[in-house]
């Protein structure tokens, strides 16, 4: 049995344990920090919309939200201020929804012992420099970027799928090679091609949606790899450049597509050219940990939450999804449904060993599969793919 299938074994959404306890009767009041702008069709608006969610499923439940809490965006401003304005507000627990901001938010929760915090897609609690009132939660969206790269795969013309990433670390790495996985298996099992003749390039723009003369810009490091021939562009952004990218070289004449990342209804932007989005559902998980908050009975831990196979884009069920685009053609649905079964059922485990890096350092051993501990630190990007491991 893989790792992938005994995952599947757990309740998705195990988020109960023990905190402070809301005086009764008293609705739960909790603030929201989002690293963007709470409508960019993207990381941040699939937040924003998980927190209404649990707005209008905890009865009397209220947000308090603050977006663009990034020091571009707002200089001088610091998390550990938000969070004490928050708390003045009556916000008793605070959600900081990026990795960015984990020196403030584990700052702020010092401060404020009294509060329950929640870092996502941080590793405090796992690594045990948290403090004892904050915890992490992230979503495994690798098996949703292994869905994406079969897309790709079995759509390209060429044989050349581009990665528009974002900042370099454990967890763009970790998601740009699973979307490399997914590609190679499709390129190799399905399709019958030999690996080598298989070109994955990643091509980051230093942060995670664009901030014009600090990061690269999106529509230029995108519209390069269409011109280097790369005629499928999977998006790592918060954002939907690569999408509008594909979007205008397509209307140009270009056989192109692209998938965007983050938000489920990021394909609307331009449907013709959009074969999919792996995307992230917060509502679901963020209801487990305001509801275990409310009733005094989270305790905070790192959560790593899978999938659910079964209801891939139950808005109710799974805290990850898949939303097929309407440029995938019929033929590569079916396989891409196939595929996913196997990735449920664990009949497929991409994770396998023999794995090595770039610089054929070993990532997995053969006869070996590797732990959620050495999945989620991920030092480099796999051998077969093109690109930086680390900024220069």
């Amino acid at each position: 049995m893989n790792r992938a299938h005994m995952l599947l074994l757990v309740p998705v959404l195990c988020l109960v344990c023990a905190c402070g306890v809301l005086a009764a009767g008293q609705p739960l009041v909790f603030g929201l920090l989002l690293v963007g702008p709470a409508n960019d069709k993207g990381y941040s608006q699939a937040q924003y919309e998980g927190g209404k969610y649990v707005e209008a499923r905890l009865p009397g439940a209220k947000m308090l939200y603050l977006d663009k809490v990034n020091p571009t965006d707002r200089p001088g401003v610091t998390i550990p201020q938000v969070v004490d304005d928050l708390a003045a507000k009556g916000a008793t627990l605070i959600i900081a929804g990026s990795d960015d901001m984990k020196d403030g938010i584990h700052e702020a929760a010092a401060q404020h012992p009294g509060l329950t915090f929640l870092h996502v897609s941080g590793d405090g609690a796992l690594t045990g420099v948290a403090p004892k009132n904050l915890g992490n939660l992230f979503l495994k969206m690798e098996y949703a970027k292994m869905m994406a790269g079969f897309a790709a795969a079995m759509t390209t013309r060429t044989g050349k799928i581009g990665y528009l990433g974002p900042l370099i670390n454990d967890e763009t790495r970790r998601v740009a090679n699973a979307a490399y996985l997914g590609a190679r298996h499709a390129w190799v099992a399905v399709r019958g091609r030999k690996a080598e003749d298989l070109a994955f390039k990643v091509n980051w723009i230093g942060f995670w949606f664009n901030i014009p003369g600090v990061t690269s810009d999106p529509n230029q490091v995108a519209g390069s790899l269409v011109d280097q021939g790369y005629d499928v562009v999977i998006s790592g952004l918060d954002t939907p450049e690569a999408l509008s990218v594909a979007a205008a070289r397509h209307k140009a004449g270009a056989e192109i597509w692209a998938l965007p990342y983050m938000y489920k209804s990021a394909c609307q932007g331009a449907p013709e050219v959009c074969l999919g989005v792996p995307y992230f559902n917060w509502g679901p998980p963020l209801l487990a940990v305001a509801s275990a908050v409310a009733a005094g009975t989270y305790k905070p831990a790192f959560e790593w939450l899978s999938p659910n196979f079964a209801a891939l884009n139950d808005p109710d069920a799974s805290p990850v999804g898949f939303m097929p685009g309407q440029a995938l053609s019929p033929e590569v649905q079916k396989a891409l449904e196939q595929f996913a079964a196997e990735l449920g059922s664990g009949r497929l485990d991409l994770y396998a060993g023999p794995l090595a890096y770039q610089d054929g350092t070993v990532f997995v051993a053969s006869g070996h599969t590797p732990t959620d501990r050495e999945l989620w630190f991920c030092p480099k990007l796999l051998r077969g793919m093109e690109g930086a491991s680390a900024s220069q």
